[in-house]
């Protein structure tokens, strides 16, 4: 006697399969991402001696590694310090990238064009090239061995938050920032009034780019910050911690977990807001 499967859980089943084959790339690609974070996490939670070892999971669980990392290392000195140039500078690029973007997709004006290139220039020129003189005027007015050469900069905008913001902006109908000008708006009330409400995924989305850039940042602390201790960020505390010890796997992957959990929680909850963005951006030329 065969059993035949109800119409029902057959079509249940042939969706299941569907959604999977639809998604199993997603799901791959997922797989594969998400990898490398648990295995590290596992070997955080591992002794000394079984991090040295092909072993994928921990034979006794040791927490106690998280703790030790701040008995070892000024790690929460490091955070306050990449809390201070990330927070800082996205706020301070946000502030100044705004009005240029706006500028560049809403206004009329003679030579509107190339200012445009130069900032496509700029976003692809690498800071290496201007290191030197940089390095120098920031020597010269003392500064070096503090923050300060990484945040001030910020006050002057950002070619790519430029970018992407004028990309977005443009993606706003024209419609509603003539109406608030017939009202009797001016530009800089049209651009907060009108503008910044509807253009907020795109300012979150830069906002996040900046944020993201400033905490991973390691060629620029370690090049004007590394003769100063106290003014380290995560990503030059982590690098000399795997210096000192970089035959404790265990305490190294538990660091680098901490340096890592606050961003995923911000990501967390962020991503909507971030994703739109992202997906508004239109590129009109």
């Amino acid at each position: 006697m065969t059993l035949v499967a109800s119409p029902d859980r057959r079509i249940h089943r042939q969706r299941r399969l569907a959604w999977i084959g639809k998604h199993s790339i997603a799901i791959a690609l997922g797989i594969m991402f998400v990898t490398p974070v648990v295995y590290l996490v596992l070997l955080s939670l591992m002794t000394s001696d079984q991090a040295l070892t092909s072993d994928y999971w921990p034979n006794s669980w040791h927490p106690e590694n998280y703790v030790r990392v701040f008995e070892v290392t000024p790690l929460p000195r490091y955070l306050l310090n990449t809390v201070i140039y990330a927070v800082s500078s996205t706020v301070l690029v946000l502030l100044s990238s705004v009005p240029a973007a706006y500028a560049l997709a809403k206004l009329k004006f003679r030579g509107r064009n190339p200012l445009f290139l130069l900032v496509i220039c700029v976003m692809m020129l690498p800071p290496q090239v201007v290191t030197v003189p940089l390095y120098l005027m920031w020597a010269r007015y003392g500064l070096t061995g503090s923050l300060a050469p990484l945040i001030i900069p910020a006050l002057f905008g950002d070619a790519f938050c430029i970018f992407l913001l004028r990309q977005f902006l443009l993606t706003i109908p024209s419609e509603y920032l003539d109406a608030a000008r017939v009202d009797g708006c001016g530009e800089w009330r049209t651009l907060l009034r009108v503008v910044l409400p509807m253009a907020r995924p795109g300012i979150a989305a830069a906002g996040l780019f900046q944020f993201f850039y400033c905490w991973n940042d390691y060629y620029g602390p370690l090049l004007y910050t590394s003769e100063n201790e106290s003014s380290w960020t995560l990503s030059l505390g982590l690098a000399s911690f795997h210096s000192v010890h970089h035959v404790d796997w265990n305490l190294v992957t538990a660091a680098t977990v901490l340096a890592m959990a606050p961003l995923i929680v911000i990501f967390f909850f962020a991503q909507r807001a971030f994703v739109q963005g992202i997906t508004l951006t239109g590129f009109k030329g």
